[in-house]
């Protein structure tokens, strides 16, 4: 019996465990990215940009990387006990760095200049899947203010889903990194929409299983009563 309540335990871990792992190499980017702009480093095209123009990333690699690790433990269903408020305290951090994620995103997107093999496909996704992470978290905040408690989780999984995007990209940019030959605008849109798309798929699994989870003790009551 305890060694299946320990066994148990420890699987609620490996999700959360296994987002962050996920979002690590775009965490260590961000966290390189400031360093540099701090430091001074030498300006080159690649961070131009970045110098030219530099708290909507830093504010982006921020909310992105709280949005990120924050998130992946409120998949914890250990930390949803009645008794804890976890859930609740960190969704009032969670919320606003997933909408200042979003935000500066689309802000980046927008107006910082394109880098290379970056093109008007790649651009037109950005603002879709910046457009839709920032909705999804709106609507997560309008269930949740009238009690929608399912459709709260369903809207933030999905944003959660779009914003740790950058995560998955950086598996289905392998193609290009192994083959350097492949890489051009329409390459590179077509990896960086994967990205997004798969995480959307997974999203939207996850919440399928979410409501036949939930579904299942009602038709057992039914076929009871019945």
């Amino acid at each position: 019996m305890n060694s299946n309540i320990k066994r148990n335990s420890w699987k609620q871990w490996l999700v959360p465990a296994g987002l962050i792992l996920l979002s690590l190499v775009p965490m260590l980017g961000g966290t390189f990215r400031i360093i540099e702009l701090a430091g001074g480093a030498e300006v080159t095209p690649d961070n131009a940009r970045f110098f030219a123009s530099p708290i909507p990333v830093v504010i982006h690699i921020i909310g992105a990387t709280l949005f990120s690790v924050l998130g992946a433990f409120q998949f914890t269903s250990r930390l949803h006990r009645p008794k804890s408020n976890w859930h609740r305290l960190v969704g009032r951090v969670l919320i606003p760095c997933g909408l200042v994620a979003a935000l500066s995103g689309l802000w980046m997107a927008r107006f910082y200049p394109w880098p290379a093999l970056d093109g008007e496909l790649l651009y037109a996704m950005r603002l879709l899947f910046g457009f839709a992470m920032l909705m999804s978290i709106i609507f997560g905040i309008t269930t949740i203010r009238k009690r929608d408690y399912i459709g709260h989780g369903d809207w933030m999984i999905r944003g959660y889903a779009i914003g740790l995007g950058a995560g998955t990209q950086v598996l289905t940019h392998l193609p290009m990194m192994l083959f350097p030959d492949i890489a051009s605008e329409l390459s590179r849109a077509i990896m960086m929409g994967a990205g997004w798309v798969i995480n959307i798929a997974v999203a939207e699994w996850v919440i399928r299983k979410r409501r036949a989870r939930r579904a299942r003790p009602r038709r057992r009551a039914s076929s009871v009563s019945i």
